[in-house]
């Protein structure tokens, strides 16, 4: 049995013609006119995690499993203490 669509809903959602996508503009250039400055910021804020200063990089690094093991015993936050040990270490040894 085919499904039909009916003119109701057809009409709803026209297809658009080359003029009228010719006519278009960026959202960015249209919510400023239709609401006001508080709401078009809300509208369109940056989605997701502010971009770090200094992020992360990562990388496959083959350690030795009785150190991993030790780190890991400590808890939540093992990698991040890792990562600190790393730093201290090559701080105290002039290598930053």
């Amino acid at each position: 049995m085919s499904k039909r669509i009916s003119k109701e809903v057809a009409d709803d959602n026209p297809e658009w013609s080359d003029a009228e996508f010719a006519r278009a503009r960026p959202a960015t250039d249209v919510i400023p006119e239709l609401f006001d400055t508080e709401k078009a910021e809300q509208i369109l804020r940056p989605r997701g995690r502010p971009k770090l200063e200094n992020p992360k990089e990562a990388i496959k690094l083959r350690i030795d499993a009785d150190v991993v093991n030790a780190y890991r015993a400590l808890g939540g936050g093992w990698q991040t203490r890792m990562n600190e040990a790393l730093r201290d270490y090559a701080r105290s040894h002039g290598m930053i």
